[in-house]
């Protein structure tokens, strides 16, 4: 498929709906549903348990049993596998990090190579280089022949949003960046993502720290037990939570 997509003409990049996941016999996710539009940083809220995780695997094609509607730039990838999905320009970064141990921070970049990305209307979307994104992540900079291995877990976290954007994406998954690492570095990935959010890239943002997303996010869904129980701006949810809600635990 072509680099160049039709979609988001009218600003909207995601749009799922109805979307179910099941792991074996035990049904995970009902009927969810949000939208990310061009230039939004979304937060996908809730308590541990609540599906964060399954629905953004399940957007990317990691759920093997799943049904409902996911259109991704005007193209409908519900069941359509994850290596296709990664090419149209979708970004995931696992919770898990999944860098590669034994290979260099310089080697992994490599590895997350796609080619540049332009809008229906031919404006680039999206070219990142081995040196922007050295700049971009100085912590990486420093350490470029270090195998990923023999980083701390902030570091991985980094290297993986960077090898993510190495793939010029339209969008990035974003899972949990805050969880498990230390308060300096979750200061540091909400300027990342602020940063991140000035050039245009998109994010669909997988959080509980409701600290951390408020920094970050322009709206936010809430999922309970599976479902969405709140979808407004984060501001909403603030005041929701502040009212005594407490959707999210805190």
């Amino acid at each position: 498929m072509s680099a160049q997509m039709p979609g988001a003409a009218t600003g909207l990049l995601l749009q799922v709906d109805q979307l179910n996941a099941w792991y074996g016999e035990a049904h995970i996710l009902f009927d969810v549903g949000l939208e990310v539009r061009r230039g939004e940083v979304v937060a996908l809220m809730g308590r541990n348990g609540a599906g964060k995780s399954t629905t953004l695997k399940a957007i990317m094609g990691l759920v093997e049993r799943r049904k409902g509607v996911v259109q991704f730039m005007g193209q409908n990838i519900a069941q359509a596998d994850a290596w296709r999905i990664a090419r149209l320009g979708l970004g995931y970064v696992p919770e898990e990090r999944r860098i590669f141990s034994a290979l260099t921070v310089l080697e992994n970049l490599e590895v997350g190579r796609q080619p540049p990305r332009r809008w229906a209307d031919g404006s680039l979307a999206s070219q990142w280089s081995v040196d922007e994104l050295l700049a971009f992540f100085p912590n990486l900079a420093a350490m470029p022949q270090r195998p990923g291995g023999q980083m701390s877990g902030g570091e991985q976290q980094m290297l993986t949003v960077a090898r993510t954007l190495m793939g010029n994406p339209y969008l990035v998954l974003l899972d949990e960046p805050s969880e498990g690492v230390a308060p300096v570095i979750v200061e540091q990935m909400a300027q990342m993502i602020l940063q991140l959010k000035q050039r245009g890239v998109s994010i669909l943002l997988c959080e509980q720290n409701l600290h951390f997303a408020r920094l970050v996010s322009d709206r936010a869904y809430v999922l309970e037990k599976g479902t969405i129980q709140f979808a407004g701006s984060m501001q909403a949810l603030i005041d929701e939570e502040r009212a005594g809600a407490k959707r999210i635990g805190v």
